[in-house]
């Protein structure tokens, strides 16, 4: 019926995500708004020392713009297809990506603009990510979104009563992070996150959650737009601006779906990479100095492994692929 809308949707949000790199890069260069290496990383990171970061601003554009276009495109050709209540489930998507990238371009302009290289501090954004998560689920309840009920694999339908409300919150700041930690090489956040939206614009399509997949399509593609600019040797970093949009969007795309254990298919990525920082440390403290993998987050034990980024890439993403694909059938056996 109005599957131009997706198209138009994903062409103005790649057309705009790669061209206001042309703009956007070289203006980042001009006020030196250059990435910091830190030590912690592989030594050979160094090199990228002075790579514009807060590119992020380009698919963050490119979304909003390839979304507004499908919008208004709709408005006057068809406007019966506006109609329903997933409109007020894309709008709570779109302020929670907003206010969670909000939080990452204040992380960004503390470390790149005041000289402090490890940005905001750690209280200051976990106070900022717990009103923001707070915000949202009320935001759901408001919309008529929020349920506790939860289906999870060989188990099924689980509701978990007053007891969802703090699990949701925690879970949501943890998945936005874990999308954070992933944006550690070029391109690697940007690649996984476009097919992860590409699962996302197959499932609230088959779901019926039109506005969504609008919006889904037009991330999708100004990842797209935006791998010209960030894929190795990436010309530009997305910068923690970037990585919690994304996280905001690839968590509350879930939730709005009423349909929040799907975050562990679709975020199956990102939650490794989380779930590698923890167990490192924990097993470093436990053992007094001992450590199970190379190096945290798990992209940079592969890279002393001696895996190119390039593989990197194409093989997270692809792992990405298998467990959105194992989404779409749990959904549909579901």
């Amino acid at each position: 019926m109005a599957s131009y809308a997706l198209i138009l949707a994903a062409i103005g949000g790649f057309a705009i995500s790669a061209v206001s790199g042309c703009f956007f890069v070289p203006f980042l260069r001009r006020l030196h708004f250059g990435q910091t290496i830190r030590e912690s990383g592989p030594t050979w990171h160094k090199k990228k020392q002075g790579t514009p970061t807060m590119g992020g601003f380009c698919f963050i554009f490119g979304s909003t713009l390839g979304l507004g276009f499908a919008w208004f495109s709709l408005l006057f050709t068809l406007p019966e297809a506006l109609k329903g209540s997933s409109g007020a489930g894309m709008l709570l998507c779109m302020f929670t990506a907003f206010a969670f990238g909000l939080v990452g371009f204040l992380d960004d302009f503390v470390k790149v603009a005041l000289k402090r290289n490890l940005g905001l501090r750690a209280w200051q954004k976990l106070v900022m990510q717990l009103l923001i998560s707070t915000c949202f689920i009320l935001g759901l309840k408001v919309t008529g979104s929020f349920t506790t009920l939860i289906i999870l694999p060989f188990i099924g339908p689980v509701n978990l009563g007053p007891a969802y409300y703090p699990l949701a919150i925690l879970f949501i700041i943890f998945m936005v992070n874990a999308v954070n930690l992933t944006d550690g090489i070029d391109g690697l956040a940007t690649s996984v996150t476009f097919v992860v939206m590409l699962g996302y614009m197959a499932l609230t399509s088959f779901l019926g959650f039109f506005h969504l997949s609008l919006y889904a399509s037009a991330l999708a593609a100004a990842c797209a737009g935006f791998l010209l600019w960030n894929f190795y040797p990436a010309k530009t970093f997305m910068g923690d601006t970037g990585s919690m949009f994304l996280g905001g969007a690839v968590t509350a795309m879930a939730f709005c779906m009423g349909r929040p254990e799907l975050l562990f298919f679709m975020g199956f990525v990102y939650i490794c990479e989380a779930a590698s920082v923890i167990i490192q440390r924990a097993y470093f403290k436990i053992t007094h100095g001992k450590r199970i993998f190379k190096m945290t987050p798990i992209h940079h034990s592969f890279e002393l492994s001696g895996w190119s980024e390039v593989k990197i890439d194409f093989t997270f993403a692809f792992a990405a692929l298998v467990f959105v694909l194992l989404g779409v059938l749990f959904v549909y056996v579901n």
